[in-house]
């Protein structure tokens, strides 16, 4: 007899299917991260346990699986299709520069054109699926294109064209023209950035001067505008660092172009260009809304042109062009001076000001070195010293009185080094420090110096230039006397000047002169002389003393009356 208590078939199975509804919820919440709710005691799925409910938990997949996943996208998506479109398009360009001497010389090129119709077309056709693919492509075949063209004229065995017939310059400017009107049309900096290296390199294919100076002339004008109209600071900075490699390349015997190593002599104005780019990549920054923020594009692009640009025009000025040297060296010196004084006056720059100034007197320095013979140069270095110091407090650039004291310094030693004999050229050494200290002292307010460094610098400069310019002047028995008679200056330029810093030159050179005495007077000068030197110098010592001891006394009495 059947029992009443078991229940029927469907209810068994309608259990068992609430039961795996209630399993499958548990383990998407647990998926989710939310809290699975208590199972009551009387629900089905604690009456009837089933299969799944005992099957092993689904695995989770948290952040560190989603990176891995990402990653794999990235490498797999990317930088495959980057390396692996980069390879085709270099193994594209190994190919165009076989010789294959069995085919015709024209039939290479027309096969690299093909291929870079054929990538075009591909980056046309799956930009709106694979966009990320699609402009790679683009890239590769506007390398392509350009590499087919310059097969044209160059390893062929014999080339189709020759470098130097008329159709060069017109086929591989086209070829650059088409790379630049894409990157426009595409908005693309990094592909403006290749069009840029094709149209450089085809300056350097070519290699006439003509066609150097009118080439870069136009890639210089089109890095420089358009970073600045499309707001791409990255393509006028490799515009003017391309500019001036592609310069040196071309004034050393554009080795690239297989020619030996040498210094270009001419056209005269191939330099001059050369200071026309400077002055061209300066003009955009310069330009730019008046205002004291200085963007670090214009910094980098002052760099950029300081040091690479006039690095290359020295050098190809002193090697190249010797009887101009110094003609073209006060010619960078007063455009770069006048770039300087722009800055300041339109935005109060601090950056581009000083690098500017400071590479405009190199410039002039090397025309005086060129100029001047030795040792006089070192008296016109010293006397450019101070126009650089009323310059420096015009631009308010402390950096540049920093700079040029150190620049003074170093003139001081090459002149110590050099100089065969002294002939006073120490004393003017001396008045420039003297000069540059009262120039900074009067005009103070206006370099918001807050310390007294570098006046103090200069002033130390001279307490050691005086004594050694008349240490060597002036015979060995009259050196005390005239270290005396030193600081008996030093002692009335105190007096006049009302600046206590005069008074401890004055202290620190009688010291140094008892000391020479006390060490040299016994074995080098004569009893006459021995005895005037010591007698001078006790003198004045007393005389100081009390000279001094009646101002303490003055200044006591004045406090108290």
């Amino acid at each position: 007899m059947a029992d009443d208590t078991t229940p029927p078939r469907s209810e068994s199975s309608a259990v068992s299917h609430l039961a795996q509804l209630e399993d499958r919820l548990a383990r998407i919440e647990a998926h989710l991260g939310l809290a699975a709710e208590a199972t009551p005691a009387s629900s089905p799925a604690t009456l009837v346990p089933s299969a799944e409910a005992t099957a092993a938990p689904l695995p989770a997949t948290g952040p560190v699986q989603q990176e891995a996943d990402d990653l794999e996208l990235e490498v797999g998506q990317t930088w495959f299709a980057r390396v692996g479109i980069f390879v085709f398009a270099l193994g594209g360009g190994f190919m165009l520069t076989l010789p294959y001497p069995q085919l015709p010389a024209v039939v290479p090129p027309l096969v690299g054109l093909a291929a870079a119709v054929a990538l075009f077309l591909m980056a046309r056709i799956g930009e709106k699926s694979f966009e990320l693919v699609a402009s790679y492509l683009r890239a590769a075949a506007m390398a392509l294109l350009y590499c087919a063209t310059l097969r044209l004229f160059f390893f062929g065995s014999p080339a189709a064209l020759s470098i130097t017939s008329p159709f060069a310059p017109v086929l591989l400017g086209l070829a650059v023209a088409v790379n630049v009107l894409l990157a426009l049309r595409r908005h693309s900096q990094w592909l403006m950035t290749l069009a840029l290296l094709t149209g450089f390199g085809t300056t350097l294919a070519v290699g006439s001067a003509w066609w150097v100076v009118t080439s870069l002339t136009i890639m210089a004008a089109l890095s420089a505008l358009t970073g600045a109209r499309q707001n791409w600071p990255a393509v006028t900075i490799t515009g003017s660092v391309l500019t001036f490699v592609t310069y040196a390349l071309w004034a050393v015997g554009n080795p690239a172009h297989g020619g030996t190593l040498h210094y270009v002599t001419g056209p005269l104005y191939a330099p001059v260009f050369l200071l026309l780019y400077i002055w061209g990549f300066a003009v955009m920054p310069l330009l730019r809304p008046a205002g004291r923020d200085e963007p670090m594009p214009a910094m980098v692009n002052a760099i950029v042109s300081c040091l690479l640009g006039y690095t290359v025009f020295l050098l190809h000025t002193a090697a190249g062009f010797p009887k101009f040297f110094v003609l073209l060296q006060v010619l960078a010196s007063t455009g770069l001076i006048a770039l300087a004084v722009a800055f300041w006056m339109r935005h109060h720059s601090r950056v581009s000001t000083f690098l500017y100034a400071m590479t405009g007197y190199a410039a002039l320095s090397m025309a005086i070195i060129k100029l001047a013979p030795s040792p006089e140069v070192f008296v016109w270095l010293s006397l450019q010293s101070v126009g650089v110091v009323t310059t420096a407090i015009w631009f308010r650039s402390r950096s540049i009185v920093v700079a040029n004291f150190l620049i003074y310094v170093a003139i001081v030693l090459a002149y110590v080094v050099v100089k065969d004999r002294e002939t006073g050229i120490s004393l003017g050494f001396g008045v420039v420090a003297l000069g540059s200290a009262r120039i900074l002292n009067w005009q103070k307010h206006r370099l918001e110096l807050k310390t007294e460094m570098m006046r103090n610098a200069y002033l130390l400069s001279a307490a050691f230039v005086f004594p050694y310019a008349l240490f060597h002047l002036v015979p060995a028995h009259l050196v005390g006397l005239a270290w005396t008679g030193l600081a008996t200056i030093y002692y009335v330029l105190n007096f006049v000047v009302r600046n206590r810093k005069y008074r401890w030159m004055g202290h620190g050179t009688l010291l140094l002169t008892a000391a020479y005495l006390i060490v040299a007077g016994g074995r080098q000068l004569s009893p006459l002389w021995r005895v005037t030197s010591f007698l001078a110098l006790g003198a004045t010592l007393l005389i100081v003393s009390l000279v001094f001891t009646r101002l303490r006394h003055h200044e006591h009495d004045s406090h108290h009356g």
